[in-house]
């Protein structure tokens, strides 16, 4: 949810700065369409609101692919600076999940700060739950898991990791910066 605050930022920012959202369809970025595919698998292993995720087996697989769309993505366009922060944010976000057997480690303490408290007790019942595991002494990377969080009584608050933040700053800076005509 970071993400969505760092979109809506850098929509006033670019907007702010006379952009308009029409100048971003003339960016010629290459291959696109993998967007989708991510966004897809994302939707349906990430269980929303406490529920189990759309697909239940091969989620870490699935997360893992998800994940390799954004990168192949992200590699094919490297060429303009703020996807190379996105990436820089998605890198670290797919090493915890890769170290972690598909799952991005959450903490159970960040969640709860969130307002996310069945989300910390499904966790806690059964180690897992959709795309994410709980973090624990055993967790591997786990400065790169959720463990900041926006407050409960935020908008759209979660937990969420660092390479999180680096991905929002990416975008924020991609939209302010890119829906102004040069």
């Amino acid at each position: 949810m970071p993400l969505l605050w760092a979109v809506l930022v850098g929509l006033v920012l670019g907007y702010l700065r006379g952009g308009r959202l029409r100048n971003l369809a003339a960016l010629q970025l290459r291959w696109a369409w993998l967007l989708l595919p991510s966004l897809i698998l994302q939707l349906l292993i990430f269980p929303l609101g406490g529920r189990e995720p759309v697909i239940p087996w091969g989620t870490p697989y699935w997360h893992i692919l998800s994940y390799l769309f954004l990168l192949a993505f992200l590699a094919r366009n490297w060429r303009i600076p703020e996807l190379l922060v996105m990436g820089t944010g998605l890198i670290f976000n797919f090493l915890a999940i890769v170290a972690n057997g598909g799952y991005m480690p959450a903490s159970a303490e960040a969640l709860r700060r969130a307002g996310l408290e069945s989300v910390a007790q499904a966790l806690e019942a059964g180690s897992r739950s959709g795309n994410t595991v709980l973090m624990t002494e055993n967790t591997r990377l786990n400065f790169l898991g959720d463990w900041l969080y926006l407050p409960a009584w935020m908008l759209l608050s979660s937990a969420f990791s660092p390479g999180d933040v680096i991905l929002g700053l990416g975008a924020a800076a991609f939209l302010a910066r890119r829906m102004v005509r040069r």
